[in-house]
């Protein structure tokens, strides 16, 4: 079969809930993936960050194996000998005192969100069913239910109501609207250190220590999704850093898992997590043994092969080299680490045709919002490699023109 036939047989058989490239990949090494014609491409998106490690890295391949061949699933029905492992060595990287699996992102997001309402009817005080959630403006937490319920993106809510109440929304970035929108029964604020699914959005300098500050004085919890953010992809261990700030609650997933397997966890203190009781939640996959060894693993790669640090410095060099780019097409150019998006003005004709266009050079990224393309490249990645997919980027750019 070749790739229109897999194309025809998706579109056929799979809901069209998404709309890929059509480039149907069936290999992938590090930074690079490979079709079913065996075109080789530059993987410059990581699976939205979940591959921050790079493609079937060995270490974790290995780590896999090792442990599929003993153990893969006991439910917390009772107890395995890897969870305690990875939520010890969670905490001692993170400094957090607790750590909750689970296994997507969303998944994650909405138990932070239930140990947040659960601390405000139990410490706070706040009468059972009255406390609220302060989100942001173009968010993007997941896509169950409760978190569509949120969202300010309309695709995400047409036809999906009626929608989960006790949230309310501010500007991103807006510390005034913020510091209104706090009420009594306040709770929590949820935010993105970067919105990396809105295109790239970066708040003001210090938006963060200060957004924190205001919850600290309105006894609200700070609550940052670090989904796409964390793990070094912007150039720490975590967005927040650049602030100084340390949440109350930081939520994790995507590369948790190296892109082997789905691990999610929420990091935050024994008052806050402390709260669950037997029963009150969890997860049938949630701190398997599977995962928690990947998840081990793909942390150790993260330290001991230096990828944040990379990711710092090749994120700045790489950056830098994107701002030169001369295109009557390019609004903005704006990123953090390898977390970078190009924006591009409504009369460019849409981000897609930029993404199809470096397809065909051998470079695969993603639109996201129709006029931002979005490069968020392995942690792994050389320089060599950036300057191979500048090369390709400037093409495109030219013959745009």
């Amino acid at each position: 079969m070749d790739s229109k036939d897999f194309v025809v047989l998706e579109d056929l058989y799979g809901a069209h809930n998404y709309l890929p490239l059509d480039v149907v990949i069936t290999r992938g090494k590090g930074i690079w993936v490979w079709d079913v014609e065996g075109k080789k491409y530059l993987d410059f998106l990581s699976s939205y960050s979940a591959v921050n490690q790079g493609h079937c890295h060995p270490r974790l391949l290995k780590a896999l194996k090792s442990q599929a061949q003993k153990l893969t699933l006991t439910s917390r029905a009772f107890r395995n000998d890897q969870w305690p492992l990875l939520a010890k060595e969670l905490c001692d990287l993170t400094g957090y005192e607790m750590a909750l699996p689970m296994n997507s992102g969303a998944e994650a997001v909405e138990t932070a969100i239930k140990a947040a309402r659960k601390w405000a009817h139990q410490k706070k005080g706040i009468a059972q069913g009255q406390a609220e959630v302060i989100a942001c403006s173009n968010n993007f937490h997941g896509r169950t239910i409760t978190l569509i319920s949120f969202s300010t993106e309309a695709l995400y809510r047409k036809d999906f109501g009626p929608f989960t109440p006790g949230f309310v929304i501010v500007p991103y970035g807006d510390l005034k609207a913020l510091e209104m929108a706090v009420r009594p029964n306040t709770a929590a604020f949820l935010v993105e250190p970067i919105q990396a699914e809105a295109g790239i959005l970066i708040p003001p300098d210090e938006y963060l220590k200060r957004a924190k500050e205001i919850c600290e004085k309105n006894r609200v919890l700070f609550i940052a999704d670090e989904i796409q953010t964390g793990l070094g992809r912007t150039g720490k261990l975590f967005a927040c850093e650049f602030d100084g700030v340390k949440p109350d609650m930081t939520v994790i997933g995507k590369s948790l898992g190296g892109g082997f397997y789905a691990v999610s966890a929420v990091l935050s203190s024994r008052e806050i997590l402390g709260l669950f009781k037997p029963g009150e939640h969890g997860s049938t996959f949630g701190g398997n043994p599977l995962a928690c060894a990947i998840a081990r693993e793909a942390i150790r790669v993260l330290k001991e092969e230096k990828m944040i640090e990379n990711a710092a410095e090749l994120g700045k060099y790489f950056l830098e080299k994107l701002k030169t780019l001369k295109s009557r097409h390019i609004k903005e150019v704006r990123g953090k680490g390898l977390l970078i998006g190009i924006e591009l003005h409504p009369e460019a004709g849409g981000a897609r045709r930029f993404c199809e266009a470096l397809k065909e050079e051998g470079l695969l990224c993603k639109e996201t919002h129709e006029h931002v393309i979005r490069f968020a490249p392995p942690l792994m990645i050389k320089k060599r490699d950036l300057n191979w997919a500048f090369k390709r980027i400037a093409h495109v750019f030219k013959q745009a023109e």
